[in-house]
């Protein structure tokens, strides 16, 4: 993983064999970043997607290997219980063109990923939500909010 900062941006190169979610975890983790969004492209070789089942509040899995584009990753940081908390979306298309998508658990990247984390200077947390079944941002308004 190579990347620079620009102010509030960080333009991110993850290479051949590297795990997204964990090199986007070390990074936040080297850069104090608490809050940030995220957008990116690339290629991935194998990754692991779920989908949130809301009537079971269960999270169906599906591992998925070969050629892949990343035609969009997107999501944000955050924190919980006081570490870095990484949530992704990704869609891929194989090599007919059909596209599949869902919360990113882990992608290796096949050639290279193209990220960008725009850091927002702030601190926001999660929680779990029973009701949902969702770890949850948390929004506290403070008085002149």
């Amino acid at each position: 993983m190579e990347y620079l900062r620009f102010g509030s941006k960080l333009v991110v190169r993850l290479d051949k064999s590297e795990e997204i979610v964990e090199c986007i975890k070390r990074l936040c983790k080297e850069n104090n970043i608490k809050l940030a969004t995220v957008s990116g492209i690339g290629a991935v070789n194998k990754i692991s997607i779920g989908l949130f089942r809301q009537t079971t509040q269960e999270y169906l899995t599906r591992e998925m290997s070969g050629d892949m584009e990343i035609a969009s990753l997107v999501g944000n940081i955050s924190q919980m219980n006081g570490k870095v908390y990484v949530h992704l979306h990704i869609t891929v298309t194989d090599s007919s063109y059909q596209a599949f998508g869902g919360h990113l658990n882990w992608g290796i990247v096949g050639a290279t990923s193209e990220i960008i984390i725009d850091v927002i200077d702030v601190e926001v947390d999660r929680e779990f939500s029973k009701e949902i079944g969702l770890n949850l941002i948390k929004l506290n308004r403070t008085e002149g909010n």
